[in-house]
């Protein structure tokens, strides 16, 4: 963190309000814009099963709701959990500028870096999950590997759960710093 961003209380570094919204915007701006370059995954495999023209029944019976490309999933997280960390961080300049009284909790100070992982681990989880997990079931993703999906989803959703997690700690700061407005 840099100088500006922390108020020296006493011993302990006091993170501002300012200094914790300018963090989820900063994240949340780069994890949405990295969601629209993982968009172009799926476009990449569509155009790859459209040239090559078979899409077996196995396929077509296993049809699920990212619409065939494994990389939907870690696509629309990213763009909506960037998003909503944006927003988070507007909350937080918002309750700044008004001169919010409260004191941002130990919760509140790891909550964007627990958002940021959470979105990263999902990007992650999503793209070399997927790689080995290919290795170790062939084809798990679309023929009917239950195993590999269940785990690779599990996983998903494990990082999934980080970002909820670190959300939460963020909304409750966030009403809690807009008490006075309400």
């Amino acid at each position: 963190m840099t100088n500006a961003a922390v108020v020296m209380g006493g011993d302990v570094p006091v993170v501002t309000h300012a200094s914790l919204g300018w963090k989820f915007i900063h994240w949340g701006l780069g994890l949405f814009i990295t969601g629209f370059i993982t968009g172009f995954i799926p476009i990449a495999h569509y155009m790859h099963g459209a040239l090559a023209g078979d899409v077996g029944p196995i396929f077509l019976k296993n049809m699920t709701l990212w619409w065939g490309c494994p990389a939907i999933l870690a696509e629309l997280t990213l763009k909506t959990g960037g998003l909503g960390m944006a927003v988070i961080g507007l909350c937080y300049l918002s309750a700044s500028r008004q001169g919010s009284p409260s004191e941002i909790s130990k919760h509140e100070r790891i909550a964007p870096t627990l958002c940021s992982y959470g979105l990263i681990a999902e990007l992650v989880t999503a793209g070399v999950g997927y790689a080995l997990f290919n290795y170790f079931w062939p084809n798990f993703f679309f023929e009917p590997v239950q195993a590999g999906k269940n785990t690779w989803l599990a996983l998903q959703g494990i990082s999934i759960a980080v970002y909820v997690f670190g959300l939460c700690y963020a909304v409750a700061g966030v009403r809690r710093a807009s008490r006075q407005f309400r």
